[in-house]
This record gives C-alpha cells, sequence and structure tokens, in this order.
C-alpha cells in the first residue's frame, strides 16, 4: 500500500507527468533502462547535407570577384584540401553501443532512420542547379572542367553514398528512394552488384570491386566500372530465369531502372539544349568513379583465405579498412566504418562498430583518396600495412 502511494504521487509529481509526455518522443524513453541517449554529436550526421551548399558557395564566390576559374574548383578544393583538416579538427570517434539491446533501440531510432531520406530531393535540386550554372555562366575551359568535375565529386559524396546505405534496406521506401539517388548519376547497376555481388565476393578474386595489391586507381576505375554494370545485367538474368520470368520484362531492375534514367537526358536536352544532356552523363561518370575510388581504397591489397575449391573463409570485419576520423564519418554516414559493414551488412549507419583490430587506414578518406591518385606514394604508404595484414591473418 506504501509503495502504491509513493507510486502515484511520484506520477502525479511535475517531474512524473514530464516523463510520461516524453516517453513516447523518439529520443526518449525512460521505462526501457537500455535506451541509448540522444546525443549532441548525432546530430553532426546533418553535416552529410552539406555538400550541396559548396556549389552555391562557388558562385557566390563568383560575384563577389573571384576569377570563375579558381571557384568552379571550390568543392573539389574543399573535400580534398578543408576535410583533412577538418578530420584532425574533429578527432576520431571510436565509441559504439555497449549491448545488443542498445543496438536495436539505435537500428529502430526514428530520427536515424528518416534523416538519410531527404538526400533525394536535395541531390536532385543540386544536380539541376548545377546544369543550370554550366550552360548560364559565360564560363573558359577551365572553369567548365572544374564545375564538371566538382559536380561529379559532389554526387559521388552526396548521392550515391547514402544510396548504398538506403539499397542495403531489405522494404519500405529505402530502397526506392536508393535506387532515384543511383539513377540521378546513371550507376544504377551499383543498386544490383554491390548487394549481390561484391558482398558476396568481397576480398576473393571474383570481386572486381577488391583492389588487388599492387594495382593502380587508374587501372582499377574503369576495369570495375564495365565489369560492375555488366555484372549487374548477368545477376538480375539469373535472379529471373530462377523464378521464371521473361528477362526482358518489368520486373528486371536493370531494364526499369534503365528505362528511367533514359528519361533524364533527354529532360536535360529539351530544358538546357545538348550539353546538357552531355553534362548529365558526364557528371554521372565522374560520380561513379568517385565512388569507385572510395571502393579501391576500402578494400585494397585485402583477401579472404581460400578454405576449399573456390570456397573462402566467412566474411569479417578483418577484410575492410577501417577509419574512425569523426568529421568524415558524419560526412559519409559512417561509411569508413567498413569494416562492421560488410560483417553485418544491413546494419544501420548509427549502429555500426569501430574495430581497433580491424585494417587501419592512416588518414580519413580525403586524404586517402588524394594519395590513392598518385600510385607510387600510394603503395609506398599501402603495400606494407596490406602485406602485414595478410601475414596476420
Amino acid at each position: 500500500m506504501l509503495r502504491d502511494n509513493a507510486y502515484r504521487r511520484c506520477r502525479e509529481s511535475p517531474v512524473g507527468q514530464l516523463r510520461r509526455k516524453t516517453a513516447t518522443l523518439p529520443f526518449f524513453d525512460f521505462r526501457r533502462r537500455h535506451i541509448v541517449p540522444m546525443k549532441l554529436r548525432d546530430t553532426g550526421f546533418l553535416l552529410a547535407f552539406s555538400t550541396a551548399l559548396l556549389p552555391t558557395a562557388a558562385i557566390t564566390l563568383v560575384d563577389h570577384g573571384l576569377p570563375p576559374g579558381l571557384a568552379a574548383w571550390l568543392p573539389v578544393v574543399f573535400m580534398f584540401g578543408v576535410i583533412p583538416l577538418l578530420d584532425m579538427l574533429c578527432g576520431q570517434g571510436r565509441s559504439h553501443w555497449r549491448t545488443p539491446a542498445q543496438a536495436d533501440e539505435l537500428e529502430n531510432r526514428r530520427y536515424f532512420r528518416v534523416l538519410v531520406l531527404p538526400v533525394v530531393p536535395i541531390w536532385l535540386s543540386t544536380l539541376a542547379w548545377c546544369m543550370q550554372q554550366f550552360v548560364v555562366q559565360p564560363w573558359g575551359i577551365a572553369a567548365q572542367l572544374g564545375w564538371l568535375v566538382s559536380t561529379g565529386v559532389i554526387g559521388g559524396v552526396l548521392a550515391i553514398n547514402p544510396a548504398h546505405e538506403l539499397v542495403h534496406k531489405s522494404s519500405g521506401i529505402e530502397p526506392i528512394a536508393g535506387g532515384i539517388l543511383l539513377v540521378g548519376v546513371g550507376y544504377h547497376g551499383f543498386k544490383v552488384e554491390h548487394v549481390r555481388g561484391h558482398h558476396r565476393h568481397v576480398a576473393t578474386p571474383r570481386d572486381s570491386s577488391s583492389a588487388r595489391l599492387g594495382e593502380s586507381v587508374y587501372r582499377f576505375v574503369p576495369r570495375v566500372l564495365w565489369h560492375n554494370t555488366r555484372n549487374a545485367w548477368r545477376l538480375e538474368a539469373g535472379r529471373l530465369r530462377e523464378r521464371g520470368y521473361r528477362i526482358h520484362s518489368w520486373h528486371n531492375e536493370m531494364v526499369s531502372w534503365s528505362l528511367v534514367w533514359l528519361l533524364m537526358p533527354g529532360t536535360a536536352a529539351l530544358t538546357w539544349g545538348p550539353t546538357g544532356a552531355l553534362v548529365l552523363v558526364a557528371q554521372g561518370l565522374l560520380a561513379a568513379a568517385t565512388l569507385e575510388v572510395l571502393n579501391y581504397i576500402e578494400h585494397y591489397g585485402l583477401e579472404r583465405r581460400e578454405i576449399a575449391a573456390d570456397r573462402y573463409q566467412r566474411v569479417t570485419h578483418h577484410h575492410s579498412w577501417n577509419a574512425p576520423q569523426r568529421y568524415t564519418n558524419w560526412l559519409l554516414f559512417n561509411l569508413q566504418r567498413h569494416s562492421d559493414h560488410h560483417a553485418m551488412a544491413r546494419r544501420r549507419y548509427r549502429v555500426l562498430r569501430h574495430h581497433a583490430d580491424s585494417p587501419q587506414l592512416p588518414a580519413g578518406y580525403a586524404s586517402m583518396f588524394a594519395l590513392a591518385l598518385l600510385p607510387p606514394l600510394w603503395r609506398s604508404v599501402m603495400d606494407p600495412r596490406a602485406k602485414a595484414h595478410r601475414s596476420a591473418e
């Protein structure tokens, strides 16, 4: 009786009323002891949208007197010149959930589920605006080239990276949203090949997206762009044959997404003329190449041990490179925790763990991207690390 009275007084107090009101909010649940509190640093994932501001900043600088030939390259300079500095300033993030119950709570938290979806309208509007500026600005060759490369790099970061997060989800609007983002850069085959090809064969000779030890990025990127597109069609054809469907039908994801993509150059040509269509295709190739340079970084020189004829050890967090730089992980939805992503592919970005015993990159993706473009320096830094990890494995 005394306990019941005390409980009633607690519930009727101002604190008790506040607890009941906030118990249904997405960031609070006082009835569950394993709740992971919403932390201020979780708002850092909003930085994923910041790359959409770079083209506007570039045009603003042109209006204030900066030569267009320099301003058009601003997004590229920011990505590979400023972000490494921000990585150093923001430090490293290695913390993650401690119990499976906490992981489940984070996996289902609405904030993290919804946050990625606004990228779709943001990217499509950014792409249209960038194409408009390319056509209407009285720029020379240097500025046009810089603007095209900048648009492609932004597409690789702002479109394909969130699409990578979304296509791994099995139902609902998320995989559709991921497909729309990929169509925006003309690399919709990634939706099929990455999930059903790359994740199955990663770190084996059968995976084109796993860079071989000693392979340069300039050899890797053209090879993987061609192979992955071809393999996506092959995988989808095999899936349809198993289910008794015709290959050339609406059941074929590659057919349906390709038809959607064909509408985009046509729309661009009607809006901005032939130049618009060419810019759309070119930025897509550059965005896809940006993604594949990241793939090069994520898996360079790592391999799974063959345990029988054409059978390899299970994929673990030892078969992808890991990086803990906090700023880039905010910017890329924890993509640098790639080791855990391959160990648990459907795990949402906020739930990905840092593994100290995974192979560790010496710097964040922005720094490693620039390094990969210089093969002799890349090999001098990465080959000893890759060989040491392979020997330990």
